[in-house]
C-alpha cells in the first residue's frame, strides 16, 4: 500500500494537471478527464468512482432520480474510512467468497441487461475479465468496510432502562405506527419417493465415477450435463470451501475434507439429493471441490399421495376434529416449524410476528384473506430441497395496524433503539477517525453538504 506522502504527491500532480489542461483549452471544448477527488488515508478517491456507483445501483434496478452526486461521493468517502481503518485493524476478508458472490451477481446482471456482452458494453470494460476484477474490488472493498462497521458496534449492547428513556423521548405524536401483524402456521407435507429410484441415482453416480476415473470422461462435462445443482453448474460445480468455516452442509464437509487431491469420492446422501465429490485442489485451509448433485425422481402416485394426505388434514382441522397446532405436531414434515405447532418464525425480527405489508410476497398473497383461525386451500410449493411439496397455512393473533405500545411491541421498540444507540457509536467513531485521519478533498467537491466534517473546518 502507497504511504500517505506518495498518495498526497499524487493527488496534487493530478489535479495539476487537470487545472493545467483546463486553462490551456478555454476556446476549446473542454475534456475532462479522470481526476482524484479525495485521498482518505491510504486510499484514493476517483472521480469515476462516483460513476461506478452509479453504474453499479442502476443495473441493480435502483432509482438514481433523487440520489445527487455529493451524496453518492459522501458514501465513497465513508466506506473509504472504514477500508483504511480495516486495514489498520487487520480486518481479513475471505477472497474466495467474494470471487463466488461476484460470480452469482454478474451472471444476475447479465441476465436482467440481456447477455454478458451488453453487461460489458454497458461498464465500458474491454473483457469480462477486466470487469470481474473490478467488480472483485468494489465487492472486496464494500466487505472491509461492513466487516469495519460491524466491528465498532459488535459489543454494544441495550438495557430494558435505555429501551425504556429512548420511548419516552419520542413525542407521542411522533411515535411509529406499526402495520398489521400476525402469527402465520404452515403444515407441510412432502412426497417420498421410493427406494428403487434411490438406488437409480446411486448406481448412475457410481458409473460417473467409473467413467471419469477409468475412461477419461470430463468431470466437469458430467456437471454440465447432469448436475441437479443449478446454481454451480453453470461454473462446473465449483465450490471452494474453507475448513473453518465452510457454508456446506455436514454431510458434505465431511467428505470432502476427506479426500487427497485428485480423489473422486463414493455417493453420498445429504438433504438436498446424493451426491459425488472430485477434490481438485488443496490450498492450505481452502479446498477447491467439483460436485455433481442427483436427485430421486418421484412418481405421480407419491405426488397423489401426499397429496390426499395433507387433504385429509386440513378436512380434519376445518371440521373441529383437530387443531392446526396439533395436527402440525403430529405429521407436518417440516422440522424448522413442526414443533411449534408449524408456527414460522420472521427472519427479519426472529420472533413468530409477521408485519403484513413487509412479508414475502408470495407468502402474503396466500394468507392475505385469510380470517383468523381460518385454514387456506392446500397448496404445491417447493424450495431448495423439494421441489414438490404440499402446505396450509393458518393466521393467528391478527393485531391492526396501531401507533407504538410499548408494553405490545417491546421488542420492536428495543431494536430501534439500539439501532440509534449504534448509529450514535458510528458517527462518534466517524467524527474522531476523520480527525486523526489524512483526508484531502479536491476543489471541485468541496461545495458539497457533507453531512461528517470532511472537509476539517
Amino acid at each position: 500500500m502507497m504511504n500517505r506522502y506518495i498518495i498526497f504527491c499524487l493527488f496534487f500532480f493530478i489535479s495539476k494537471a487537470i487545472f493545467s489542461q483546463e486553462s490551456s483549452s478555454q476556446e476549446n471544448e473542454r475534456v475532462k478527464i479522470d481526476g482524484v477527488a479525495a485521498v482518505i488515508g491510504d486510499f484514493i478517491v476517483l472521480d469515476s468512482d462516483i460513476d461506478k456507483q452509479f453504474a453499479q445501483l442502476r443495473v441493480s434496478g435502483v432509482s438514481t432520480k433523487d440520489i445527487t452526486r455529493c451524496q453518492i461521493f459522501g458514501k465513497l468517502l465513508e466506506d473509504k474510512l472504514y477500508q483504511h481503518h480495516a486495514i489498520q485493524d487487520s480486518i481479513i476478508v475471505n477472497n474466495s467468497e467474494i470471487q463466488s458472490y461476484v460470480d452469482q451477481q454478474i451472471d444476475m446482471f447479465a441476465q436482467q441487461i440481456g447477455s454478458m456482452d451488453k453487461l460489458i458494453e454497458y461498464y465500458n470494460k474491454s473483457s469480462e475479465q477486466e470487469l470481474r476484477s473490478e467488480m472483485f474490488e468494489l465487492n472486496k472493498n464494500s466487505e472491509l468496510a461492513k466487516k469495519m462497521q460491524e466491528s465498532i458496534i459488535e459489543d454494544i449492547e441495550i438495557t430494558p432502562e435505555e429501551v425504556r428513556q429512548f420511548f419516552n423521548l419520542i413525542p407521542k405524536q411522533d411515535r411509529p405506527i406499526f402495520g398489521t401483524e400476525l402469527r402465520v402456521s404452515q403444515i407441510v407435507i412432502i412426497p417420498k419417493t421410493t427406494y428403487e429410484e434411490k438406488q437409480k441415482v446411486v448406481d448412475r453416480l457410481k458409473q460417473f465415477k467409473v467413467d471419469v476415473v477409468e475412461s477419461g470422461a470430463s468431470f466437469v462435462t458430467k456437471v454440465v450435463l447432469y448436475s441437479d445443482d443449478i446454481a454451480s453448474r453453470k461454473n462446473g460445480g465449483k465450490y471452494t470451501i474453507n475448513r473453518k468455516r465452510s457454508p456446506m452442509v455436514k454431510e458434505f464437509n465431511e467428505v470432502a475434507f476427506s479426500l487427497e487431491e485428485g480423489e473422486i469420492s463414493e455417493p453420498f446422501e445429504s438433504e438436498f439429493g446424493y451426491h459425488i465429490i472430485f477434490l481438485e485442489k488443496i490450498r492450505g485451509q481452502e479446498y477447491d471441490v467439483r460436485h455433481i448433485l442427483l436427485r430421486p425422481n418421484i412418481n405421480s402416485e407419491d405426488i397423489k399421495e401426499a397429496k390426499d394426505k395433507i387433504e385429509n388434514i386440513r378436512e380434519r382441522i376445518v371440521s373441529g376434529n383437530l387443531t392446526f397446532s396439533d395436527a402440525a405436531k403430529e405429521a407436518s414434515e417440516e422440522k424448522e416449524t413442526k414443533f411449534d405447532g408449524g408456527l414460522l418464525i420472521n427472519p427479519e425480527t426472529q420472533d413468530y410476528s409477521f408485519e403484513l405489508t413487509k412479508m414475502d410476497p408470495e407468502l402474503y398473497s396466500q394468507i392475505s384473506n385469510l380470517k383468523e383461525e381460518e385454514v387456506s386451500i392446500v397448496y404445491q410449493d417447493e424450495d431448495r430441497v423439494n421441489p414438490i411439496k404440499f402446505k396450509i397455512l393458518s393466521v393467528s393473533n391478527r393485531y391492526d395496524e396501531h401507533v407504538a405500545d410499548y408494553s405490545k411491541d417491546y421488542l420492536k421498540i428495543q431494536k430501534l433503539a439500539l439501532q440509534s444507540k449504534q448509529l450514535k457509536e458510528i458517527e462518534k467513531w466517524q467524527d474522531s477517525k476523520i480527525t486523526e485521519t489524512f483526508v484531502k478533498v479536491s476543489m471541485e467537491h468541496r461545495d458539497c453538504n457533507f453531512y461528517s466534517n470532511w472537509l476539517k473546518k
